[in-house]
């Protein structure tokens, strides 16, 4: 089965719901970002092989699956960040962008 890469987007959306706590059920989480649940469980299960996120079971308990939950690494967390960074520099250039085309825009006027 040929995968396609799991793009920056998604993981940014992913694990800023975790580190958020917004993460409900897998269900939720994938109404919740506009994706499948396959896409979603393919997107979890690549960012667990990439050592961003780990499951955190409640061992003691006898429903685990009830109280199992995702939560980010410390690789997890610095990478969430740089995903961070990188999305503000693409928005604040997005912004410089349309100031100008705006500037020009007022200046034929």
């Amino acid at each position: 089965m040929n995968k396609k890469k799991l793009n920056n987007s998604d993981q940014y959306n992913i694990l800023q719901k975790i580190h958020k706590d917004e993460i409900g059920n897998q269900r939720k989480l994938a109404f919740d970002l506009g994706y499948s649940l396959g896409k979603l469980n393919y997107c979890l299960t690549e960012l667990k092989k990439k050592g961003l996120i780990k499951l955190n079971n409640f061992r003691q308990k006898k429903n685990k699956a009830k109280y199992a939950r995702y939560i980010l690494t410390k690789k997890g967390l610095i990478y969430r960040s740089q995903l961070t960074i990188k999305f503000l520099k693409i928005k604040a250039k997005e912004y410089d962008e349309i100031k100008k085309e705006a500037a020009k825009i007022y200046q034929k006027k």
